[in-house]
């Protein structure tokens, strides 16, 4: 598996291609995993612009914003993409990893979890809510 880092329009993407067969991928982009059809065969590696870095770390979610102190965050929506299911209420406490917000993007569900323990001070979406990347789904305390 090669995990490389971009930065596309100041926002950070770790990218994990995990099998590549023929003309199909499966990769993992910020911890969300799709399949990807490429166009072409890929040319040879030499080929691939030094832009590109090898991650050492593991993946994080980028649906949050880090978190300055106070264990307080904004998670946010990783991708475009319509709320099918909002996990939280105001009030309630999520742990680290627990799901707060299901949203589907490209035909796939995906689960945004919470990057910090603490209590949900705001929910900013409803379900139906269609939503762009970056968007504040719900804030946590």
């Amino acid at each position: 598996m090669k995990t490389f880092k971009y930065k596309i329009n100041g926002k950070e993407y770790e990218v994990a291609v995990d099998k590549k067969e023929d003309t199909l991928a499966e990769v993992t982009v910020n911890g969300t995993a799709y399949t990807v059809e490429l166009e072409k065969k890929e040319e040879p590696e030499a080929s691939i612009p030094k832009i590109q870095r090898p991650v050492t770390s593991a993946a994080s979610s980028a649906s949050a914003s880090r978190p300055s102190g106070g264990g307080a965050g904004t998670i946010k929506s990783p991708l475009p993409g319509i709320i099918i299911d909002i996990k939280v209420k105001v009030g309630d406490a999520v742990k680290k990893g627990d799901t707060v917000v299901m949203l589907e993007a490209m035909k796939m569900e995906n689960a945004i979890a919470a990057t910090v323990d603490g209590v949900v001070k705001e929910v900013k979406v409803a379900a139906g809510d269609s939503v762009l990347e970056g968007v504040d789904l719900v804030v946590i305390g």
